[in-house]
């Protein structure tokens, strides 16, 4: 679902296996599966998100044009901005931080999260092998703020909101295998579990700064139900001892 800056809602539509959440003559706005490469790379050129819209906007247009402004990670998925000009897409890259007013995630991540909610502050760095890690130290890296609050946990698993107040390279991963609560599937930072056969991280919400109108518009796409049918014993339960 989409929302408005005035408070209404429109339903996405689905073009070409492409889940429209937002569209004018600027931006494009594309609910992402996960499983999926945001851009090419040496290996795959095609078989990415870039190609699907590039090839859906042609269908309407063949001068049309897509530009790349930000990416998430192939098994990460979520809202995604591509610009529709250059000038577009220079103007939402430089002002990125300042125009993305709020950057939404949900997450299932290994264990029980015990504190409620919390803020995690530090500064990352890379490694040589392209993964990244974090220090304690200040100034030694990129500043990374990340905060988070339950919304769910079952015995083994717990349901995350996260909200990212800088944009670093695996962020939201490194940090929960920080706080020693390994995003599911997420191999690479910790995880040792993953029961949905893909990460559990899902980016639902971005409040941004039209680059042309310079409205404030809300974008929203839902949980997958995947997550949330983790949890449906736990609210049951939960719904018994009540009654």
């Amino acid at each position: 679902m989409m929302l408005l800056s005035n408070g209404k809602k429109k339903k996405s539509m689905r073009r070409d296996r492409i889940d429209i959440i937002y569209e004018d003559k600027f931006i494009i706005v594309v609910n992402k599966p996960s499983n999926l490469l945001t851009i090419a790379t040496d290996n795959e050129k095609e078989k990415t998100l870039f190609h699907k819209v590039i090839s859906y906007e042609k269908q309407k247009n063949k001068n049309n044009k897509v530009f790349i402004v930000h990416r998430l990670d192939k098994d990460t998925s979520g809202l995604i901005v591509f610009a529709k000009s250059e000038r577009v897409k220079k103007l939402l890259q430089d002002n990125w931080d300042r125009m993305a007013k709020t950057r939404g995630y949900v997450a299932v991540v290994e264990g029980k999260v015990v504190k409620k909610e919390g803020t995690i502050k530090n500064w990352i760095k890379e490694r040589t092998n392209f993964t990244s890690y974090t220090s304690n130290k200040p100034n030694d890296g990129k500043l990374a703020i990340t905060k988070y609050s339950v919304l769910n946990v079952s015995k083994s698993y717990s349901l995350l909101n996260i909200k990212i107040l800088t944009g670093r390279k695996n962020q939201i991963r490194v940090h929960m295998n920080d706080i020693g609560h390994p995003i599911i599937g997420d191999k690479k930072y910790g995880a040792k579990t993953n029961p949905l056969k893909r990460l559990g991280l899902h980016a639902n919400i971005l409040e941004l700064e039209h680059p042309i109108t310079h409205k404030l518009i809300t974008f929203e796409c839902t949980i997958p139900m995947q997550f949330q049918n983790m949890f449906e014993s736990v609210d049951s339960t939960n719904k018994k001892d009540m009654q």
